[in-house]
């Protein structure tokens, strides 16, 4: 059996919530009509790929997103939301447009990634163990499902880069260089002998 799995990764296109530099998970903030032309432009770019489903975490934005690339690729199973996915809580903190606080935000996430610090958070907010314990449930229930095949996923920034941080192992060499809106990067899953995963291809490296 082939146990080799495509998954075509995005963060969601541009969101009010990101307009407006509110932090936080924010699940009720929607797309802008700039994020809804990302969408359809990164279903374009997805087409010939042989994808056959599309996920997406439960925020408003991300499943907006993915029906969008769906629709796009012309896929008749529409979208699945995958809860595990969503983007960081920041607890308290939620909501606020402080920018100290998105330097915080940025702060614990550079001591997840590179630093492997994973007991960072902000303020009462999740930890890296809390959001990348979630990511790798999501995504590995995904290749569980889909052997052999191709799907795409979309996520959220900071959640996405955390989690697959330590699935693939990433460190520093992602640093300074965010997903930005909508634009699909791959990662491969291999069960092998052992489970493997690899992100040969992040945006902007």
């Amino acid at each position: 059996m082939n146990d080799h799995v495509r998954l075509h990764c995005l963060r969601h296109a541009e969101s009010e919530n990101v307009v407006t530099g509110t932090a936080g998970a924010q699940p009720g903030a929607a797309l802008t009509a700039r994020g809804r032309v990302q969408a359809s432009e990164a279903g374009l770019r997805l087409g010939g790929q042989g994808i056959t489903h599309v996920y997406a975490g439960t925020a408003v934005r991300a499943r907006q997103t993915a029906a969008i690339v769906a629709g796009t690729l012309g896929l008749t199973t529409g979208v699945t939301v995958v809860p595990g996915l969503e983007e960081v809580g920041l607890g308290r903190m939620e909501g606020t447009r402080d920018p100290a606080v998105r330097a915080r935000t940025a702060e614990v996430l550079r001591s997840w990634v590179v630093d492997g610090d994973l007991d960072q958070a902000v303020a009462d907010g999740e930890s890296g163990h809390a959001v990348t314990a979630r990511v790798t449930a999501a995504l590995t229930s995904l290749v569980a499902a889909h052997p052999g095949g191709t799907i795409a996923v979309v996520g959220h920034v900071a959640s996405l880069t955390a989690g697959l941080g330590v699935l693939c192992g990433l460190g520093g060499r992602v640093w300074g260089a965010p997903l930005p809106h909508a634009v699909p990067f791959l990662v491969e899953y291999g069960a092998g002998p052992g489970p493997t995963w690899r992100c040969p291809d992040w945006p902007g490296e």
